[in-house]
């Protein structure tokens, strides 16, 4: 019987069809757990075998997994031969899902307790001993802030009369939270971030991380900007252009969707090297590049005796491709950590992250050695 549920948030999206093609294409041998952090050799952690995870999730989209496979296939994500080769895992998975929650379906309180009683089921259907619950969904604008935000009562409270109270990424946070699943924010959503429902998992002792996966243009960045500052190197601009089509491409072209991501990505440069310098990260939507996305970025810098130099790097890759294998680590890290008793945020797991919470460190060195030490402790 499998011992950890993974419940994917938009689970009939690129990210989360990757992400459970890959599981199945490494539990049946097809193919090797490249991308896998957690699969190092060496690595410290005892995680959940592939053969031990099952899948499930809600989505709105209506489309299969298989033809979501096959489009990811068409398109050069995954093997040509995967979607027929493990339709039955698809299949299994796609018995999993359930509809997601959408504006103006029911009132967030009814749909809140139907979220819940999925999870539930979920979890007592296949004898999973817990179920961590990754948000891949399209990312949300910013909240605005509203005062039911800050204490748990003052939020049930709100949700009793019948206000459309949080935003979506929030409302299943707080399903998660209520069923005893972790939680892990893979997008720029607010997520689990309010604290009403850091009380929550409190409460529920149910740990959980995010924000944001960090996977290409940014991983780059938490990379190199630590090297500037090492080096005495004065980073005076950093700009960025990210072009990008698929379903995040065409979130993204919402502005407002668009200042999540940008408040995201902009965080590393911030972060590492201090404020003062300039520039900023423009995101475009190129919807014939599919799920491929070319990232673009120009520093310039101040060195020996004032001297200006400059500095660029290009980008290419394949988000969904990229973002799978963190899941899957993100999910078996996460469920180690609720197994060993830990709750609340995992700022040890800001490694996988643009935005990390309850953590100032950007740099990709230092965020990785406190991972590996979290890890040990946890095995």
């Amino acid at each position: 019987m499998p011992t950890l549920g993974v419940w994917l948030i938009g689970a009939r999206g690129s990210v989360a069809t990757t992400a459970m093609v890959g599981a199945a294409a490494f539990r049946t041998g097809i193919s090797p757990p490249h991308g896998c952090v957690t699969e190092i050799p060496g690595f410290p952690a005892h995680l959940a075998p592939f053969t031990d995870l099952v899948f499930g999730g809600h989505d709105v989209a209506e489309i299969s997994l298989r033809k979501r496979a096959e489009l990811l296939a068409e398109g050069g994500v995954i093997p040509a031969r995967l979607p027929a080769l493990l339709a039955e895992d698809l299949a299994a998975a796609e018995a999993e899902i359930r509809p997601g929650h959408a504006s103006g379906d029911a009132p967030q309180s009814e749909a809140a307790a139907r979220l819940i009683r999925d999870l539930v089921e979920f979890r007592d259907r296949h004898g999973a001993e817990r179920v961590v619950v990754v948000n891949v969904s399209s990312t949300e604008p910013p909240a605005a802030w509203r005062p039911e935000f800050e204490r748990l009562a003052d939020l049930e409270e709100a949700l009793a009369s019948g206000a459309e109270v949080l935003p979506h990424s929030s409302l299943y946070a707080y399903a998660a939270f209520q069923a005893g699943c972790a939680y892990v924010e893979f997008t720029p959503s607010t997520g689990p971030t309010l604290p009403a429902l850091a009380e929550l998992a409190a409460e529920r002792a149910v740990p959980y991380a995010g924000r944001d996966g960090k996977t290409g243009e940014t991983l780059v960045k938490s990379a190199l900007a630590p090297m500037f500052a090492g080096r005495a190197l004065r980073v005076r601009s950093w700009s960025g252009l990210n072009l990008l089509g698929g379903g995040d491409g065409a979130t993204l072209a919402d502005p407002n969707a668009r200042a999540s991501k940008q408040l995201s990505k902009n965080r590393t440069v911030t972060g590492v090297l201090g404020p003062g310098v300039d520039g900023q990260t423009h995101i475009d939507y190129v919807p014939d590049l599919g799920e491929w996305k070319t990232a673009w970025d120009h520093a310039t810098f101040e060195g020996f005796l004032g001297v200006r130099m400059t500095f660029q790097f290009t980008w290419q890759g394949c988000d969904s491709a990229l973002a799978a294998p963190l899941v899957l680590d993100l999910a078996r890290l996460v469920a180690r950590a609720h197994e060993k008793g830990r709750h609340g945020v995992l700022p040890e797991l800001g490694y996988f992250f643009k935005d990390p919470l309850a953590t100032e460190e950007h740099g990709l060195a230092r965020q990785y050695d406190r991972l590996c030490a979290f890890a040990e402790e946890l095995s």
